[in-house]
């Protein structure tokens, strides 16, 4: 099953180093398969698993960004990194 959601970065630093990683090890912690994208700034999806993938996305403050996943634990996935993101990048 596929699942898709978006949500609003707004952390100050938007998804740089440190949130970035924080955001590929939840992601890699599903067997889903997971991408992601800044639909703000129209990217492609890059695979969510990758820190530079991650990276690729330059989102900052305030961009939107879409989360796909498909695979079994897909709901969760998404679930999961949308919460990340909601709390600015703490660990859960």
């Amino acid at each position: 099953m596929i699942h898709e959601i978006e949500v609003i970065v707004e952390n100050e630093v938007g998804l740089h180093l440190r949130p970035a990683s924080l955001f590929v090890q939840t992601a890699s912690n599903y067997q889903a398969e997971i991408k992601v994208r800044n639909r703000t700034r129209n990217t492609d999806y890059q695979n969510a698993k990758s820190t530079i993938g991650v990276m690729m996305l330059q989102c900052a403050k305030g961009d939107i960004i879409s989360i796909l996943a498909e695979g079994s634990d897909a709901a969760l996935a998404v679930a999961s990194l949308k919460k990340l993101v909601e709390r600015n990048f703490v660990a859960l």
